[in-house]
């Protein structure tokens, strides 16, 4: 039955109060000849790095006395304050070595959560385990540690916490059950570059922590690579080996005698030179993005009805992704109109030039490779919604901005966003009818679509 009740939330004062909306006819909040924002940024200090690997050579990670792999890691380990680094080839490739260079194999479980990017529970099969999730908080997206608790079991041997869109997961509560368990934790930082929990760094809060560098992150290459972090004498040995087919570090020569079963994840030398040019100026970066991106989210933190992001005391946000939250019955409609909000709102907000998306479109756990082997879809998509419910609705309700903040240059531009988001809000009646009228498919429609 649809829900009939009205509201009328008090929006605050707007340049743009008034103004009609782009969809009819009006004019965007964020004109076309304004320039997004640019990601990643390319100097001609990151040139040369790139450059010199070419002329200089040698071009692969295995031969010895490669110089570009080592200077990246020690800068790395420093940044995070952790003793060793390793580069790999990738993020997901970080994961599944930290996975396997903690021993998890066949039969063990590794506990995920259930908002995030495939790769986290792609990492943990192709090591041999199985992944089993956990549900999120509502407020922060990540890993929730009561769900964790619930999900773990005789077969648990890791958890693997994601400190989602930059922002750290509670490790301290984590860690807690972690100890009871006699089990590790891996970090899936791949978001949360130069993110802060108490002081220390993402990557220095765990047994092991993962880094992504596609050019997309806070810290980019050209093309793909990953970082692992350590503070385990042990565990470095071993993912050094495990990132070159199982061989010893080679010192002059290469024995390519393999001591393990592994294969080939070494990161490209220019890929490593790129991203140590680009980490000279990351600090800097991150320090003069801060404002923009605070602004905005305090502008749309006065829109009644939507949640932005939740930054718990002692914890810093890297600002990979920016996750808002519409809240349905603040709005005056029903938790069946979730789809229908979303819906309504990302159509209106990109008419007026605000790049928002969707970005996951179903839970984890629904995809058709982590269901329970033998249940059919129907009970697979029950149970989902059954045991993961705030994932289900945040994949529903939420709307994402990616990217065009992370230029530190970008805040006349948020501030163009924000205008568009308050702008929108005038038009709430507009909203809600159009989040009436036409449904729109949540994440078990998508997943049937296929």
């Amino acid at each position: 039955m649809a829900d009939t009740r009205t509201v009328t939330p008090t929006v605050p004062p707007t340049r743009t109060r008034g103004a009609e909306l782009a969809l009819l006819g009006g004019d965007r909040a964020v004109p076309k000849d304004i320039a997004g924002g640019d990601w990643p940024i390319v100097t001609t200090d990151d040139e040369r790095a790139v450059l010199r690997v070419l002329r200089d050579q040698p071009l692969n990670a295995a031969s010895p006395g490669e110089p570009e792999i080592g200077r990246l890691e020690a800068a790395w380990a420093e940044h995070t304050g952790t003793r060793h680094c390793v580069a790999v080839a990738s993020g997901t490739v970080a994961l599944h070595l930290a996975l396997r260079g903690c021993g998890i194999g066949p039969g063990d479980e590794v506990v995920v959560p259930a908002l995030t990017m495939n790769a986290t529970a792609h990492a943990v099969h192709a090591a041999g385990g199985t992944a089993v999730f956990g549900d999120i908080e509502p407020g922060t997206y990540n890993l929730d540690p009561r769900s964790a608790a619930e999900a773990t079991g005789p077969r648990t041997a890791a958890l693997l916490p994601v400190h989602l869109h930059g922002l750290p997961a509670d490790m301290p509560a984590l860690h807690r059950l972690a100890t009871r368990l006699g089990v590790p934790i891996v970090e899936d930082a791949a978001q949360a570059h130069g993110a802060r929990l108490e002081g220390r760094r993402a990557g220095a809060l765990g047994t092991a922590g993962c880094f992504s560098l596609h050019p997309h992150k806070n810290l980019p290459t050209c093309g793909e690579g990953g970082l692992i972090t350590t503070d385990d004498d042990d565990l470095h040995e071993q993912l050094v080996g495990l990132r070159n087919f199982g061989e010893h570090a080679p010192a002059e020569t290469r024995s390519y005698i393999s001591h393990r079963a592994a294969f080939n994840a070494r990161m490209a030398p220019v890929a490593a030179a790129f991203t140590h040019s680009q980490l000279a100026r990351f600090d800097d970066y991150a320090r003069r993005r801060e404002p923009g991106i605070r602004a905005f989210v305090d502008r749309l933190a006065q829109l009644p009805g939507l949640r932005v992001p939740l930054i718990p005391s002692g914890r810093t946000h890297a600002w990979h992704i920016l996750r808002l939250m519409p809240q349905p019955e603040a709005l005056g409609l029903g938790p069946e109109h979730r789809t229908g909000l979303r819906a309504a709102l990302h159509r209106v907000l990109r008419a007026e030039g605000v790049p928002v998306s969707q970005y996951q479109v179903a839970p984890l756990p629904a995809h058709p490779a982590f269901r329970p082997a033998g249940m059919s879809e129907a009970d697979a998509l029950d149970r989902v919604a059954e045991r993961f419910p705030v994932t289900a609705a945040v994949v529903d309700g939420s709307l994402c901005l990616q990217r065009r903040h992370l230029d530190p240059a970008a805040g006349p531009l948020l501030e163009r966003y924000a205008d568009g988001f308050e702008k929108v809000w005038q038009h709430l009646d507009l909203i809600r009818q159009m989040a009436r009228s036409r449904p729109a498919p949540g994440w078990r429609e998508v997943l049937r679509k296929g």
